[in-house]
């Protein structure tokens, strides 16, 4: 069942937050829509908790607006600013049950027993907890004790709720279990959710839109799949999935770009830009591999021949790291086949031009 959105729209306009001489945020602007998911994507020190933390209240702005809905809450303490938070720690009180740690936000907004009691048994229903209420933290595995960190969160039935890496103390198998547990969740209450994350498939499973961040300022905003199909930097490009850089000198083609490659010469769609080298990245999905000679087959215009440095059995598909003369390591994930080709084997690489993303190299991604 889907809830019709009840969240609240936030608004972060020309924001920037400085520690002294160093920007930790610098001029970002975003809109999350009522109701939406929203990830905080990106690398450790990028600005994505800063930014949570000033929508949360908990760090001042130095610089910009922010808005909940039509208020500015700028000037709003933290307490009052009716936002559910979930920290990576969970800060749970140990001397208290699953009930009464639940329970701690309602006490402090005057909430009558009666009422309280019928909130936090709906609320630790929401997140299959009813039969923890009266147990401690200390009885309760991390799965169960981020579940009490979230229906704490939510008790009071906040139309905003924020969380800073939640899962990222848990093992592989219980995070995606928790993952689908959070889109539940914010399906039945329709509140808008933030999610700070580093783990781009943890973003990509939970999320109706992302922002990535990047050294104090946002990237790029858009579905997963328009940031893994069309990446507007390169950064964006190699840190959303896996991704091969191709370099090379570049000139104009008609409409398209051409690099050269050792020997060969491989296009792109677009004309290259005034500013910067140009380079093409490539999805693993998108390149084939086969014997050498083969040349074009359907469409896969673009030809590079490489020698095989891994093979990696995926089950469904075989992964292969290919590495060309000029040192360039690109990666392939193919349908299984009968005879995978050996380490040391050189091979062809195939793609077709429509399929390389063309962008300005902007030094996010070393060179080979």
């Amino acid at each position: 069942m889907t809830t019709t959105p009840k969240g609240t729209a936030i608004d972060i306009q020309g924001c920037s937050k400085l520690y002294g001489n160093f920007v930790a945020l610098d001029d970002i602007s975003l809109r999350v829509e009522p109701g939406e998911f929203m990830s905080f994507l990106g690398p450790s020190g990028s600005g994505k908790t800063t930014t949570l933390n000033l929508i949360a209240g908990f760090t001042e702005i130095s610089r910009g607006e922010i808005r909940l809905g039509e208020r500015s809450i700028v000037n709003v303490p933290a307490h009052k600013r009716n936002i559910g938070v979930v920290f990576q720690h969970y800060a749970l009180f140990p001397h208290m049950t699953v009930a009464r740690n639940v329970a701690y936000p309602l006490r402090q907004r005057g909430i009558a027993r009666a009422d309280r009691d019928r909130m936090v048994a709906e609320t630790l229903a929401k997140v299959h907890l009813t039969d923890f209420a009266h147990r401690y933290p200390s009885e309760l595995s991390g799965g169960q004790q981020q579940r009490v960190a979230l229906a704490r969160a939510m008790v009071f039935d906040p139309t905003v709720l924020l969380m800073d890496e939640p899962l990222g103390a848990l093992d592989k198998k219980l995070r995606e279990a928790l993952q689908l547990e959070i889109r539940r969740i914010h399906r039945e209450l329709g509140s808008t959710f933030v999610y700070v994350t580093h783990d781009q498939e943890e973003a990509l499973v939970l999320s109706d839109r992302i922002a990535v961040f990047n050294k104090g300022r946002i990237e790029q905003i858009g579905t997963g799949h328009q940031l893994y199909s069309e990446p507007k930097t390169l950064f964006v490009g190699q840190f959303i999935g896996e991704s091969s850089i191709l370099r090379g000198p570049h000139r104009a083609a008609g409409d398209d770009t051409a690099l050269r490659i050792g020997d060969a010469t491989v296009t792109a769609p677009g004309r290259p830009r005034d500013a910067g080298d140009q380079v093409i990245l490539l999805r693993p999905e998108d390149v084939t591999v086969q014997r050498p000679g083969t040349g074009a087959v359907d469409g896969r215009s673009n030809l590079l021949r490489g020698r095989v440095r891994e093979v990696i059995y995926l089950g469904s598909a075989m992964k292969y790291e290919v590495v060309l003369a000029d040192g360039t390591a690109v990666v392939a994930r193919t349908a299984m086949a009968d005879e995978p080709f050996a380490i040391g084997s050189e091979i062809e690489l195939g793609w077709m031009p429509k399929d390389g993303k063309l962008l300005t190299d902007d030094g996010s991604v070393g060179g080979h």
